[in-house]
């Protein structure tokens, strides 16, 4: 049986290295700021121009995670669009007279759908703006969109690039890069702190959890704590080898059939969101959950809520940051959580698929190739 020390896993160190992962990409993105404003001068001077956030499985819930206040913040729609559904259906994407900012995500860059996703946007769209946010300045997303006029390559520094199977800190990073490379107001010293004292007690609180045995875990949220939730669901069943079964949806769309997953082995977890109107919903559906489930079985991760009687995992200092902010901060407990079962049943976090059914980088696709536009 695996040996249950989540020190000795390199998944456990790169949860424990984001805070100062995260001041890392702060100068990095520093570094960066000429060439970035630049290119995003250009992409948002039309007021036509599409922002499209994209990438695959984790990365594609990174966009999911920065939508919401990347739209408030540049006033105007922000669109989480997977790499895979925009190389699967590449014409729905493309609106004929939009120019396009693409926005990239990628731990390695060498997934197929990467890079096939631009090049398709490219050839549709009428203009394309391109901005790479990867963990690998040597992949070949990156390689392909270095030194180019209508893109740029905010290439984080190689710790970032996680060697464990699952994405930790290369999420959290490339999420808080998009903020800054935006503008975003956030006090990253604050995000960091308050990391460092949620991964204090993340082990010893994570594994009680684990303790209980739970076959299943649904994991709710709104805004921007929807992609968290996607996020946390897919750790969970990317570090137990499927062992777990994790779910992830809104408070509100819970209610409307996904709720049926619920039963006695379920434990549910809510982030809930700093705006007040919107955690009012991630209230009720709390009170609903512990009502259904019982206290000991719904869990409140965030700063603050009226978590009633469920159980609650404080993450102090984040009321000032945007919920895209808190949702990284966030993310530490959920990846804890995931590791902590995995150890619990003695799986390698590192290599939960050591038969190579499902690999760090994807393997066994085909990008086929497309029709010139003229063709149809």
């Amino acid at each position: 049986m695996q040996e249950k020390q989540p020190g000795r896993s390199r998944t456990a160190g790169e949860i424990r290295q984001q805070p100062d992962a995260w001041r890392q990409v702060a100068r990095t993105v520093a570094e960066a700021r000429s060439g970035i404003d630049r290119l995003l001068g250009e992409a948002l001077a039309d007021p036509r121009a599409r922002v499209v956030l994209t990438g695959a499985g984790t990365s594609a819930f990174a966009g999911e995670v920065l939508a919401p206040d990347l739209a408030r913040h540049l006033g105007r729609p922000v669109e989480p669009i997977a790499t895979t559904d925009i190389v699967a259906d590449p014409r729905s994407v493309v609106v004929a007279d939009r120019p396009v900012l693409l926005v990239s995500f990628a731990r390695s860059g060498d997934s197929p759908e990467s890079v096939a996703a631009a090049d398709l946007l490219g050839r549709l769209a009428p203009a394309l703006h391109h901005v790479v946010v990867t963990c690998n300045a040597s992949g070949a997303l990156a390689r392909q969109w270095s030194d180019t006029k209508n893109g740029v390559v905010i290439a984080l520094p190689d710790a970032l690039n996680d060697r464990g199977f699952a994405m930790t800190s290369s999420f959290t990073g490339m999420v808080l890069a998009t903020l800054l490379a935006f503008g975003v107001d956030v006090d990253v010293e604050t995000a960091a702190d308050a990391a460092a004292t949620l991964l204090d007690t993340a082990e010893h609180r994570a594994a009680a959890i684990a303790a209980t045995e739970p076959a299943r875990l649904v994991y709710l949220g709104s805004g921007a704590f929807k992609g968290l939730a996607h996020e946390a669901a897919l750790k969970c069943l990317e570090l137990t080898a499927g062992r777990v079964v994790a779910v992830a949806d809104t408070p509100l769309g819970f209610r409307h059939g996904p709720k049926s997953v619920l039963d006695e082995e379920t434990i549910a977890v809510v982030f809930p969101s700093g705006d007040p109107y919107t955690r009012a919903y991630d209230d009720d559906i709390t009170r609903e959950l512990v009502a259904s489930l019982g206290s000991d079985r719904v869990l409140v991760i965030g700063a603050e809520s009226e978590s009633g009687d469920a159980r609650t995992w404080p993450i102090p200092g984040i009321a000032g940051l945007p919920d895209a902010a808190r949702a990284i901060v966030a993310a530490i407990p959920a990846q804890s959580i995931a590791l902590a079962c995995a150890l619990a049943r003695g799986l390698p976090p590192d290599n939960p698929f050591p038969g190579g059914e499902v690999n760090r980088v994807v393997r066994g696709v085909v990008i086929h190739a497309f029709p010139n536009p003229a063709e149809g």
